[in-house]
């Protein structure tokens, strides 16, 4: 009898160490609009935090995907985590949209009003975290790089990234303030005030040095 329950007991044993052959790498999944579709790209920020895993010796530690598409805003997001998202069984989701909420009000005639930015957004990081995922929240970053608030739309970017803010306080998430370090880094580096050129090619998408700025505050925030 004894024997055969240390046979037993060897068989579950060798059951339980099976189960833990190997670390599961850590899923994250970077989901926005076309900052975030042009990050997938060679030097891209997403792209440069992948280098950086692999020269760590990371890669069998981290998995990261990009899930950007161009001229979305946060509704946008919501209508399309399920396929984009959630099928992909991630750990981390990273959120960095508002870009096209405050923008597309003066070039488009849409955008997102204020009340609805939050009620979408509310609604994307409940989604996620019923799922059991670790969301971390970014405030838009800039639509313009003049460091004296003079850019067009940075009224409501302010309002929008404030709302970002207290939301992630409240809420317990990890927060990326990228309107804030790149108000800060503008001050810092643009003594002539200049609209783009900085940090961004056109005053929103990301240059060399804007995707590493940025690409070493997502990885400090998901490492």
């Amino acid at each position: 009898m004894t024997g055969k329950l240390l046979l037993l007991a060897s068989f579950v044993g060798c059951l339980f160490l099976l189960s833990f052959k190997g670390d599961k790498k850590k899923k994250v999944v970077f989901f926005g609009d076309s900052i975030t579709q042009m990050g997938v790209n060679k030097g891209g920020y997403i792209d440069l935090i992948k280098q950086d895993i692999i020269n760590k010796g990371l890669a069998d530690k981290y998995d990261i995907i990009g899930a950007g598409i161009g001229g979305n805003k946060i509704y946008d997001l919501y209508l399309r985590m399920e396929n984009d998202v959630l099928d992909q069984n991630p750990d981390v989701v990273v959120i960095w949209v508002g870009v096209n909420d405050v923008w597309h009000k003066a070039s488009h005639g849409t955008g997102t009003d204020y009340d609805k930015f939050g009620k979408f957004y509310e609604g994307v990081v409940k989604k996620l975290q019923a799922k059991g995922i670790q969301v971390i929240v970014t405030t838009p970053a800039a639509i313009g790089e003049r460091n004296d608030y003079s850019n067009s739309q940075d009224g409501d970017l302010n309002m929008y990234s404030n709302w970002i803010r207290n939301f992630a306080a409240d809420n317990k998430l990890g927060l990326i303030d990228l309107r804030k370090t790149f108000h800060e880094y503008s001050l810092a580096n643009n003594p002539k005030n200049e609209e783009s050129g900085i940090l961004t090619t056109d005053r929103v998408h990301l240059n060399a040095k804007g995707n590493a700025f940025v690409a070493a505050q997502m990885w400090e925030a998901i490492k």
